[in-house]
C-alpha cells in the first residue's frame, strides 16, 4: 500500500498584508514563509539584516512578496515607524504575527535584573507595541488578524524561565483582553503556544536533553516549525472568523 501524501493546510492571502515579527529565524521564519506562499505581502521584522533578507529572499524565490524592515521591537517610536511605513508600501495591514522573543534562562536567586527586564521588554511589551499601533488602522477597516506566539511556558511554566514564562502568560492575558475590546471591529485576537518545537533553540540542548523532552511529550517528537504556521495560517483565514480570545496549543499533547 502506498502511503498517502501529506496534506497542508491551504489558505488564500492573495492582496493581504502581514507584518511578522522574529522573521529572521526558526518560528517567525516559517510563519513568514507560509504566509508568503499563500499569497499575503510580508514585512519581515527583526535586528538581523542578513537573516532577515534570506527569509525576504525565500518568499520571493517562491513566487511571493516580500520586504524587510530591521526594527527594535521594544522601541515605541521604531515600531509605530515601521507600520507607518508598511501601510504606506502596501496600502493596508491585515495581519500582524507577534513572534519576536528571546530568552535569559536562570534559576531565580539568579537572575539578575537585566535578564528579567530584556525578555519582559522583547517578549510582550513588542506585542503591545505592535498590537497598540497595528489596532487602529485595523479597527478603522473593521478588518484584523492578531495573532500571538506564547507558549506553553506561560501556561505551566518551566523551572529556569521564570522570566520567560511570565512574558508568555503575560501575551496569553494580553491576548484575551484585547479580543474583547477589538471583537465588535472584526478584527481578531489569538494566541498560539508552541511547546518543543525543532529549532536553532532546541538544537543547543543537545541531543541527550532532546531525547529526554520527548519523553515528556506523548506524541513523542518535537515539533516542526511549520506546524505552528499551519495554526497561524489557519487563524489568519476568513474560516478563523469567528475564533477570537484563544489560545491554541501546539505541543504534541504535551499539556493535555
Amino acid at each position: 500500500m502506498t502511503e498517502e501524501p501529506s496534506r497542508r493546510i491551504q489558505v488564500d492571502l492573495t492582496g493581504q498584508t502581514a507584518i511578522v515579527t522574529g522573521a529572521s529565524r526558526g518560528i517567525g521564519k516559517a510563519i513568514a514563509l507560509e504566509l508568503g506562499k499563500a499569497g499575503a505581502q510580508v514585512a519581515c521584522v527583526a535586528r538581523n539584516q542578513e537573516k532577515l533578507q534570506a527569509t525576504a529572499d525565500q518568499i520571493q524565490e517562491a513566487g511571493g512578496t516580500a520586504a524587510v524592515y530591521l526594527c527594535d521591537v521594544t522601541d515605541s517610536e521604531t515600531v509605530t515607524q515601521v507600520i507607518d511605513t508598511v501601510i504606506d508600501t502596501w496600502g493596508q495591514l491585515d495581519i500582524l504575527v507577534n513572534n519576536a522573543g528571546i530568552t535569559r534562562d536562570t534559576l531565580i536567586p539568579r537572575m539578575s535584573d537585566e535578564d528579567w527586564d530584556s525578555v519582559l521588554a522583547a517578549n510582550l511589551r513588542s506585542v503591545f507595541l505592535f498590537t497598540r499601533t497595528a489596532s487602529m488602522p485595523m479597527m478603522r477597516k473593521r478588518s484584523g488578524r492578531i495573532i500571538n506566539i506564547s507558549s506553553v511556558s506561560g501556561l505551566m511554566g518551566n523551572p529556569g524561565q521564570a522570566n520567560y514564562s511570565a512574558s508568555k502568560a503575560g501575551i496569553i492575558g494580553m491576548t484575551q483582553t484585547v479580543a474583547r475590546e477589538l471583537a465588535s471591529r472584526k478584527v481578531t485576537v489569538n494566541a498560539i503556544c508552541p511547546g518543543f518545537i525543532a529549532t536553532e533553540m532546541t538544537d543547543a540542548l543537545g541531543p541527550a536533553v532532546q531525547e529526554e523532552v520527548k519523553k515528556r511529550v506523548p506524541a513523542r517528537r518535537l515539533g516542526q516549525a511549520k506546524e505552528v504556521a499551519d495554526a497561524v495560517l489557519y487563524l489568519a483565514s476568513q474560516s478563523a472568523a469567528y475564533i477570537t480570545g484563544q489560545v491554541l496549543t501546539v505541543d504534541g499533547g504535551l499539556t493535555a
